[in-house]
């Protein structure tokens, strides 16, 4: 899930948010403020249920991003690099960029989520108890009791054992202990998400039909995500496995043709993309330093009657966005970051030289050849 909106760094950490946050959050606010709180709490204006129904919505996606926060800060003290967390239409997640190294890290990463959970919701009891022991107005008390409410609710999802969910990766981490196979763990843990997703899923229209509306049709939308999800994750454990090993010197296309920044978009199809089958092309400065990456698709955004004057430069992916690997870097671990305007490509560099491209037809030709490696059964041939 890709961020819309940056919110900087919380301790080390890149935080964004996805514009599907407003879905959820406009949902949260209007229901409380147009519902619950006025139900519950009669008397009050429509301004003040507004402002009540915003800032419980407020305070929980901070307790959100707590959970997440937690999960990454853990990867991090057991050697997971992360790469971010993304706020989204539901909830949050933390992109790891690797893979726990025993199941006690990934027990203590998975279940430190849940634990936030049940703490800020004890937070938010003892405020609520607090404030109600002081006469404080019922509505405030209300807010803090549902944020107590819905926290508790979200520890408990999450520890449902089902991969993507928290309870799911506690899951692979004790059959990985039991087992001793991260693979096979992993993809039971899988298998799990998908029969709970489709339980959800089949829940969800039994609610709907049985007259429950809307709450039906949001059950079954997250059962359909959770099973997605868990079929993805079981896909990304085979990928794994059959990369185990791989190294980008295995997969790259080595010697790229270079072309010199400078050149004109026209020089650049006369000279080198008509004259070629190459797809993709490291840029040079004059020292002959790698200046950044042309694709064909970056090349067809130039309308013709403008080839002659944009230089190949100008439409590049720069050289800070393009992925680079080393070609002794397991494969595994540059695939997280071969994404973005460099069309899932990645420059393999030795020290200052370029010497070789990784393209998405490099790493899907590994995947055929390792398949292929392999019997039916998984076991080498």
């Amino acid at each position: 899930m890709t961020e819309s909106l940056s919110l900087g760094r919380i301790f080390g950490v890149r935080v964004g948010i996805n514009w599907s946050v407003l879905v959820i959050f406009g949902l949260i606010t209007l229901g409380l403020a147009g519902g619950s709180f006025p139900e519950l709490y009669p008397g009050y204006s429509g301004f003040v249920y507004l402002a009540a129904g915003l800032g419980a919505g407020i305070v929980f996606f901070l307790s959100l991003l707590a959970h997440e926060l937690s999960h990454a800060i853990v990867a991090r003290r057991n050697g997971v690099a992360v790469e971010g967390i993304t706020l989204w239409l539901f909830g949050g997640v933390a992109k790891l960029e690797g893979e726990p190294g025993d199941p006690g890290a990934e027990l203590r990463i998975a279940g430190v989520g849940p634990l936030v959970s049940v703490a800020a919701a004890g937070l938010f009891g003892v405020v609520a108890a607090l404030l109600a022991l002081a006469g404080i107005a019922e509505l405030t008390v209300g807010i803090f009791v549902w944020l107590a409410g819905i926290n508790v609710i979200l520890a408990v999802f999450n520890l449902a054992p089902a991969a993507p969910l928290d309870g799911g990766r506690i899951l692979r981490a004790v059959l990985w202990h039991v087992w001793g196979d991260r693979r096979r763990a992993g993809a039971a843990a899988a298998r799990a998400g998908q029969v709970f997703g489709w339980f959800l899923i089949g829940l969800g229209i039994f609610l709907f039909v049985g007259g429950a509306g809307l709450s039906g049709i949001w059950l079954a939308f997250i059962g359909w995500f959770l099973t997605t999800a868990a079929r993805v994750e079981e896909e990304q454990a085979e990928a794994r496995d059959l990369l185990a090993g791989v190294r980008v010197r295995d997969v790259m296309t080595p010697d790229p043709v270079t072309v010199p920044a400078g050149i004109t978009v026209a020089e650049l199809l006369d000279g080198y993309i008509f004259r070629s089958r190459h797809s993709t092309f490291p840029l040079v400065d004059s020292f002959g330093g790698f200046a950044g990456l042309v694709t064909l698709s970056r090349v067809k955004l130039v309308p013709p009657d403008q080839r002659g004057s944009i230089r190949a430069h100008q439409i590049a992916c720069p050289p800070a966005e393009v992925p680079v690997a080393h070609p002794d870097e397991l494969l595994l671990e540059l695939l997280p970051r071969m994404a973005g305007c460099s069309d899932g490509r990645a420059v393999v560099l030795v020290g200052d030289r370029i010497v070789g491209i990784v393209s998405p037809v490099d790493v899907a030709r590994q995947f055929e050849v390792a398949g292929l490696r392999s019997t039916p059964s998984g076991e080498p041939i």
